[in-house]
């Protein structure tokens, strides 16, 4: 019996939104204008056009919207520098959903929960949080450390500002790196601002953002009193078939792309050494 993620579906864009110079987020629907398929948060999908290319991207919108799934895409290559050059009503091939999620509805629940992200690694995170926001009444607490390179660099602003600051319970720290006109937030670096503004412990911590981002944040989150079994992050590197088939994703014994994206931090470290 054929898998059917490994059968792509027609996607037509709906709405193309520019988040910051390099970062464009996609709305797709079916040619019969409903929601492609369901997922949970973390999950990815494999976009594709015929004659180009296919890439591995997360899906950014929560499984609670039931109307379309969104992609959050970095203009990066050949692959991404041509959808960034479509145009609403084209059409895409999507295949998934892939990986095995955040554990929202296990480990998550009833926890209060620390959402770190840098730049475009808050893309896989908003699918959480919304997700969060959706069930408010089986999470705890939620802090939020966003940082990025410039204020313009900054991924779903506009969300960030007028729905998650205002939810009950959420609290939202934004940085970036160095001192710009017209910021007046916090300036400096994720993993100092984390001890910085020195959370409880009492939180399961969620990381995503570029490779030594996560390895600062975590010695952070360490010298702050967590434990690697409170962390979580996800990893979204050289993917391809998406099932494990291929090769090209495994680490080890464990492919990124069935084992996770999502890894809790004490099961990475049983990777091998060159990870």
């Amino acid at each position: 019996m054929i898998n059917e993620t490994l059968i792509p579906s027609i996607g037509v864009i709906t709405d193309i939104r520019k988040d910051t110079p390099d970062v464009k987020t996609f709305r797709v629907v079916g040619l019969d204008g409903k929601k492609l398929f369901e997922h949970m948060p973390g999950q990815c999908a494999m976009l594709s056009i015929p004659g180009v290319g296919e890439a591995m991207f997360s899906i950014t919108s929560s499984p609670t919207n039931k109307e379309y799934m969104e992609f959050s895409i970095k203009k990066c290559g050949c692959v991404t520098s041509f959808i960034h050059a479509m145009e609403v009503g084209q059409q895409i091939t999507v295949r998934g959903p892939y990986g095995n999620g955040f554990p929202v509805e296990g480990d998550f629940k009833g926890k209060n929960l620390l959402f770190i992200a840098g730049g475009i690694g808050l893309a896989p995170l908003r699918s959480v949080i919304n997700y969060v926001r959706s069930n408010r009444e089986n999470y705890g607490t939620v802090d939020i450390v966003y940082g990025s390179r410039s204020m313009n660099d900054l991924v779903d602003i506009e969300e960030i500002q007028k729905e998650w600051v205002n939810e009950k319970d959420f609290n939202v720290y934004l940085t970036i790196d160095r001192e710009q006109e017209g910021w007046s937030g916090h300036v400096g670096f994720v993993p100092a601002y984390v001890k910085e503004v020195n959370i409880p412990t009492d939180r399961t911590a969620v990381l995503c953002g570029p490779p030594i981002m996560i390895k600062f944040t975590l010695q952070a989150l360490l010298d702050l009193g967590f434990d690697k079994t409170q962390i979580y992050t996800t990893l979204e590197f050289r993917m391809k078939c998406g099932v494990g088939k291929c090769g090209r994703c495994n680490v080890g014994n464990q492919y990124i792309c069935k084992d996770g994206p999502v890894f809790r931090m004490d099961k990475l470290e049983t990777l091998p050494s060159e990870y």
